[in-house]
């Protein structure tokens, strides 16, 4: 269906935008501080120009149509650009009282938040930092629907995708910003049976295995590195969370795979052993990723820039700071 944007009224998809984040008219109208009959009769224009019945009911709020679901990521990205470009306003980091939300597992957490809450401490002691976990390993749906302002972590697979995107000329809707570079080693506890000899591909195949995964799936990067030798190891074990491993190891004859700079922030480093991995592994890069509609906001600058200090002080002679190519 042709629209005549030219007779368009943009407030149209001010109300679309807000009853697409609210999934509910009452509050979508309270938002907008217009009646709910004005939202329902602005939803009956669009839906006019549009050809489109963009939401039905659902329960005590209303369900989106696949064609509002493809609409939504542009109307918002042009109402975000349009506020930023009228109405930038100023970050002030010495009274803002903005709250971030940032997606991290717990072995980063470890190793960033305590350098970003000393910055934030000194130079915005009014903001919060929320720290949600990471439970996958391509956080776009997460930024897409602004549940946080920015993940960090190991995410090869979609550094890879955006790269080829880029390259190929399609638009993409993500920036990245490496901060440091990691590497995994097998750990397991003082006094295991393996623990006193070079460690074997061998022997590290027949070990028992216990194995850090955030979508709880027992198969891992690792495994995709054995399964492309033709080995395989036997995990018997999956937690979610770096700190528990180093706990369960510790007290176990299990092996596990830990970033090697998280150990030492254990708290129980002086229980464990660490070996260089019997097989190469390549380095793991550690990225902040986030949705362009945010980037151009001073407190999202702002936030990048006191994570990438935090990073360079955490990780002093790593690779930092490099952007990720399109």
């Amino acid at each position: 269906m042709d629209v005549n944007f030219r007779t368009l009224d943009l407030n149209l998809l001010r109300v679309f935008d807000e009853v697409m984040a609210e999934r509910n008219l009452t509050r979508a109208a309270r938002n907008l501080s217009i009646t709910q009959p004005a939202v329902s009769n602005a939803l009956r224009r669009l839906r006019e120009v549009l050809g489109d019945e963009l939401v039905r009911r659902s329960g005590a709020g209303v369900e989106p149509t696949p064609r509002a679901l493809a609409l939504w990521p542009t109307v918002r990205d042009a109402l975000r650009q349009l506020q930023h470009t009228l109405a930038p306003g100023e970050f002030d980091a010495g009274t803002a009282d903005t709250t971030f939300l940032l997606a991290m597992a717990d072995a980063t957490a470890a190793e960033l938040i305590p350098g970003l809450v000393q910055i934030a401490e000194k130079e915005a002691p009014a903001i919060s930092l929320r720290v949600l976990p990471l439970t996958t390993r391509d956080p776009r749906r997460m930024l897409e629907q602004e549940e946080v302002d920015m993940a960090v972590g190991y995410f090869p697979a979609v550094i890879a995708s955006l790269a080829a995107r880029g390259q190929s000329g399609v638009g993409v809707p993500f920036e990245t910003q490496r901060l440091y570079l990691g590497q995994y080693v097998c750990v397991m506890r003082r006094g295991h049976p393996l623990a006193d000899a070079p460690l074997t591909l061998d022997d590290y195949c027949a070990a028992r295995h216990l194995l850090v995964s955030f979508s709880g799936r027992p198969y891992g990067f690792i495994d995709q590195t054995l399964g492309a030798m033709g080995r395989e190891r036997r995990i018997v074990v999956t937690v979610n969370q770096f700190f528990t491993a180093g706990r369960v190891v510790a007290n176990s004859d299990l092996l596990t795979v830990l970033p090697r700079h998280f150990v030492t922030v254990t708290g129980i480093d002086d229980q464990l052993v660490l070996r260089d991995l019997p097989f190469d592994q390549p380095p793991v890069h550690v990225d902040a990723i986030w949705h362009r509609r945010a980037q151009h906001g001073h407190s999202h600058e702002w936030l990048r820039n006191a994570l990438l200090r935090s990073a360079a002080a955490a990780f002093a002679g790593s690779v930092l700071g490099q952007k990720v190519p399109d």
